[in-house]
């Protein structure tokens, strides 16, 4: 089925705004609309907003007026430092049983239900596979109220597949995720200057970078992709592999026993991790993700290559903060005001530099200067790019692929024109175009 009228519940999630950026870009997508509490938190072209929790009636409306029909629903939280148990048991389990009553009924329009899960679904244990499959049950029961709350919340989502056959429904099982963009328990203990381990253990980490986190939401939409696919990187990593390739020294810090306690004492110190993380820090995790890329995806980064892109980042992060401590807050996405900034008639538009005095001709009249198509930013620099120096350009520049470079090019000779920076550019474009 091709989807052509979409809803994505959780909108100010990273995966919803993502998602909703891609879809706009695609012309045989008629309709994005978002559903959530609060405001998207990245900047929407043509996606609709709404403000509603997540009460099936006020859902079922939306879904049956929009005549919607493809739902994806990226709410649930994996996370159980980000709210509380109760709070997260509301949006995870009720949540979603409410959100799935609001796809069926005699008027529903709905052919595709895409549901984002974790792999949180199979737990860690001592005895568990090398690789969790598909088919798999879980081994154990869950041992953390976040793992219940997942496994009941695929609970309704299967049992809803059951009940309407006609409905394409797929679930995504995500490994953890890394990426700049993203506020999680892994991504703040892999930024700590010396990693906690736990004493005698040394895990297995298989990881999946944001951008293919997005990029498999994309494919779900997209293609009809019936039951539970695995979304996990290739390959897998020891931790103490991946403090070496983050450049980070690691520590064990943690007790094989008491460990939960001596967490608790870590989160007095700032760092608070999360009971389903310490089970993952003890035994380690990775699923089987043939069946996906079956399917035709293909991860854009190994589970290595995902580590050395966060190093990347990490390396950058000091030259964007001292940004920040010279511009303010730096940039941050508020809908109100980009709302104002995009639309009002009050708002000065400067779409090309001011014309050197040199353009007068004789009579008195300014020569026209010849037009030029404003680049736009390219998505991997910073919003705070315009403000940086040209030595902290270069330096940020080298974590970027070759089509942000050209980008990055074409941006920055319609700005500023440095030639130091453009200098750069052209020397890493040659590098990346010349045969091995």
């Amino acid at each position: 089925m091709s989807s052509k009228r979409v809803l994505i519940t959780g909108l100010s999630t990273y995966w919803g705004g993502r998602l909703a950026q891609g879809l706009e870009q695609d012309p045989d997508i008629e309709t994005v609309i978002g559903v959530d509490r609060r405001p998207p938190k990245v900047e929407l072209e043509r996606t609709e907003w709404v403000e509603v929790a997540d009460s099936h009636s006020l859902i079922r409306r939306i879904v049956q007026a929009a005549e919607i029909d493809t739902v994806v629903d990226t709410r649930l939280v994996v996370d159980s430092v980000v709210t509380s148990q109760r709070r997260a048991h509301e949006n995870n389990v009720i949540g979603t049983m409410n959100l799935l009553a609001a796809c069926s009924g005699p008027y529903s329009c709905v052919k595709k239900v895409v549901f984002k899960s974790s792999a949180h679904y199979y737990g860690c244990e001592q005895d568990d596979p090398a690789y969790f499959t598909e088919d798999m049950l879980r081994p154990h029961a869950p041992r953390t109220a976040l793992e219940r709350d997942i496994v009941e919340a695929e609970a309704s989502v299967s049992d809803f597949a059951e009940k309407h056959p006609d409905i394409t429904v797929t679930v995504l099982r995500f490994a953890n995720g890394l990426g700049p963009q993203l506020n999680t328990s892994h991504m703040r203990y892999l930024a700590l200057p010396v990693v906690p381990t736990i004493l005698g253990f040394d895990p297995r980490y298989q990881f999946v970078d944001s951008d293919d986190m997005a990029a498999v939401l994309e494919h779900a939409v997209r293609n009809d992709l019936d039951g539970v696919y695995n979304a996990g990187a290739d390959g897998v990593l020891a931790l103490t592999e991946v403090t070496d390739l983050l450049g980070k020294q690691w520590a064990p810090l943690l007790p094989p026993w008491g460990t939960g306690l001596a967490a608790a004492g870590l989160s007095r110190a700032g760092l608070r991790i999360p009971p389903e993380m310490l089970q993952q820090l003890r035994f380690g995790r990775a699923i089987d993700n043939r069946k996906l890329k079956a399917t035709g995806y293909r991860y854009h980064f190994t589970t290595r290559e995902t580590v050395m892109r966060l190093r990347e980042h990490q390396r950058i992060a000091t030259i964007l903060n001292r940004t920040r401590g010279r511009n303010g807050d730096g940039y941050r996405y508020e809908r109100e005001v980009e709302e104002f900034l995009r639309r009002s008639p009050s708002v000065v538009r400067r779409d090309r530099p001011a014309e050197p005095v040199k353009n007068v001709v004789p009579g008195g009249r300014r020569a026209a200067a010849p037009k030029r198509a404003r680049a736009r930013r390219p998505a991997a620099a910073p919003p705070e790019y315009d403000e940086l120096e040209a030595e902290e350009v270069i330096a940020l520049m080298r974590s970027f692929d070759t089509p942000d470079l050209e980008a990055l090019r074409r941006y920055e000779e319609g700005r500023a024109g440095r030639e130091s920076v453009l200098r750069a550019i052209d020397s890493l474009l040659s590098r990346a175009r010349s045969p091995a």
